[in-house]
C-alpha cells in the first residue's frame, strides 16, 4: 500500500490541474468565433461556391469548393488587434491541366468573381489567391487548385506566389489526418483516494461546456499564445498556424501512443515539449535545412521560409520554450489570483477577466445550491472529493 500511495499523485494536485485545464478550455470557448459569426461565414462561403460553380466558363463547370485551414480544422481563434477573421477556401478546378500556366488558372477564378457586382466591390488580389473582404466581419481567401496527377493520396497543386509554377498541397488529406489524430484519447491514470472506499470524483469545472478534443484545444491555446507573444514584435517572424498545427498534431500522436498522464493539462504540456522534435533537419546540397513536411503529399514544406529567413526558426524555438515554461508554471501555481494573472499575461487580460468573472458567477450559484466545495491548495471548486469540504450556503442578511 505504501508503494501505491507514493505512486499516486496527491488528489489536491490533480484537482488543481483539472481546474486549470477547465479554465483553459473556457478561454478557448471565449476565443472561438461566435455562432453568428460562423453562420455569416457559412452563408457567404456557400454563396461564393454557388456563384463559382454556376459559371458559363467550361473550366469552372467541374469544380470542388471546400473550406480548409483553421475553419476546416475547427481550430479558429479570434484575431488579436483586429475585428475580421480568416476563412480559407479551396476551389479545386478539375478541367485545368497542370501544363497550363498557373496565372491563367488564377485569372479564370478572379474573372468569375468580378462578374458579380457585389464581389467585384470587395475583391482584393493576393499573391496566389483572391480575397473577398466582408467589412469588419471576416474575409474569404479563395485559392484555386488543380488535381495533382503525381499524388496517390488525392493531392492537389496550387500556384506558387510568383504564379510561375504549381506546388503540391493536400488540404483534404491533411484535414483527414488531423481528424484521425484528434480522435485519439490519451491514457489517464486511474486515481483512487487512499484510505477510503470512495473513488475520487475529479470533474473539470465547469460541468457544462462545449465538447472539443484536447488536440484542437492545444492548437487554439498555442495560436493565441503566439499572437500575444509576438504582438509587440514588428518583424514578421511569428510561426505560421500550419507549422504550429502540424507539429502539435505530430507531437500529440507520439505522446498519446507513448505516455500515460495524470491529467489533460499534462497532455498539453507534453505535446508542447515534444513539438521541436518533429522538425526535420536534413542535409540538402551540403546545407542543413528546416523541414516541417505535409505528411499527406510529397514536396510541401510548411517551414520553407525558415531556410531563407533563419530568424523565423530562431523565433519558433524561443516562443516554444516560453510557451512550455508558461504551461509548466501553470500546473504548479496555487490560488486563482496567481493563475488568473499568469493566464492574463499569456492570453490577454480582457479575455481572462471575462472567463474568470463568469466562473465567479457560477461559483456564487453553486454556493447557493450547496454544490460548492473547498479543497486544500486548490481553493473553491465544484468537485466533491475526499479532500474537499462543503461550503455552507450564505444565509445571513447583513449584520445583526
Amino acid at each position: 500500500m505504501n508503494e501505491l500511495a507514493r505512486s499516486l499523485v496527491p488528489q489536491n494536485v490533480l484537482l488543481r490541474k483539472s481546474e486549470v485545464y477547465s479554465i483553459l478550455d473556457e478561454i478557448c470557448q471565449d476565443l472561438e468565433l461566435t455562432t453568428a459569426q460562423m453562420e455569416a461565414a457559412k452563408a457567404s462561403y456557400e454563396a461564393v461556391a454557388d456563384w463559382l460553380s454556376s459559371s458559363d466558363n467550361p473550366t469552372l463547370q467541374h469544380i470542388d469548393v471546400y473550406p480548409h485551414g483553421s475553419a476546416g480544422l475547427g481550430t479558429s481563434v479570434k484575431p488579436l488587434g483586429r475585428e475580421d477573421f480568416d476563412v480559407d477556401v479551396i476551389c479545386l478546378v478539375f478541367r485545368f491541366a497542370c501544363v497550363r500556366p498557373p496565372a491563367e488558372l488564377k485569372k479564370i477564378v478572379g474573372d468569375r468573381l468580378r462578374e458579380n457586382p457585389r464581389y467585384a466591390a470587395m475583391l482584393e488580389e493576393k499573391k496566389r489567391c483572391w480575397r473577398l473582404n466582408y467589412a469588419r466581419e471576416f474575409h474569404l481567401d479563395v485559392s484555386p487548385t488543380i488535381v495533382n496527377p503525381s499524388c496517390n493520396n488525392g493531392g492537389e497543386l496550387v500556384p506558387d506566389k510568383s504564379l510561375s509554377e504549381f506546388k503540391p498541397t493536400n488540404p483534404k488529406g491533411y484535414r483527414a489526418l488531423f481528424e484521425k489524430r484528434s480522435l485519439m484519447r490519451p491514457r489517464l491514470k486511474v486515481q483512487k483516494a487512499i484510505a477510503s472506499d470512495r473513488q475520487a470524483n475529479i470533474e473539470p469545472f465547469p460541468i457544462h461546456r462545449r465538447v472539443k478534443d484536447i488536440l484542437r484545444r492545444t492548437v487554439q491555446l498555442l495560436k493565441r499564445h503566439r499572437d500575444i507573444y509576438f504582438f509587440d514584435i514588428e518583424a514578421d517572424i511569428a510561426p505560421i498556424s500550419i507549422v504550429i498545427t502540424t507539429l502539435a498534431a505530430q507531437a500529440y500522436e507520439y505522446c498519446v501512443n507513448t505516455f500515460t498522464f495524470d491529467s489533460e493539462l499534462d497532455v498539453v504540456i507534453a505535446t508542447i515539449r515534444m513539438m521541436p522534435h518533429f522538425i526535420d533537419r536534413p542535409f540538402v546540397n551540403g546545407q542543413r535545412m528546416y523541414v516541417v513536411a505535409n505528411e499527406t503529399t510529397i514536396g510541401e514544406n510548411f517551414a520553407e521560409r525558415w531556410n531563407k529567413e533563419p530568424a523565423r526558426a530562431t523565433a519558433f524555438y524561443a516562443w516554444n520554450a516560453k510557451a512550455l515554461a508558461d504551461f509548466e508554471n501553470l500546473s504548479e501555481l496555487e490560488g486563482l489570483d496567481r493563475i488568473s494573472k499568469k493566464l492574463g499575461d499569456a492570453y490577454g487580460k480582457t479575455v481572462v477577466s471575462r472567463v474568470m468573472d463568469a466562473r465567479t458567477e457560477q461559483i456564487s450559484s453553486a454556493r447557493a445550491a450547496q454544490k460548492l466545495f473547498v479543497a486544500p491548495m486548490v481553493g473553491l471548486t465544484l468537485t466533491n472529493s475526499d479532500a474537499a469540504t462543503a461550503v455552507p450556503k450564505n444565509t445571513y442578511f447583513g449584520d445583526e
